[in-house]
């Protein structure tokens, strides 16, 4: 099963802001989502009923899973010092 992914519009502004190497890491770790929602290292949100966060160095991916649709819906990316907010 690969899941479709799908970055939320302001998911997509906070990557275009990154640097090119951020940004293609991070590329490269929704597609490895898409085959691997629940990769090693992923934690599931305190007080959240789907979200999910995964690192990337000093960056953060915050997504959704929906199962029943095999889709992740990105919400926040950034840097781990503002993504929380």
């Amino acid at each position: 099963m690969v899941y479709q992914v799908e970055i939320a519009p302001a998911a997509q502004r906070q990557i275009r802001k990154l640097t090119t190497d951020v940004q293609q890491k991070i590329i490269q770790r929704l597609e490895a989502l898409a085959v691997d929602p629940y990769p090693a290292g992923v934690v599931k949100m305190r007080g959240e009923q789907s979200l999910y966060r995964v690192r990337l160095g000093d960056y953060r991916i915050i997504y959704e899973i929906q199962d029943e649709e095999l889709l992740i819906l990105v919400l926040k990316v950034g840097h781990r010092r503002d993504v929380y907010k």
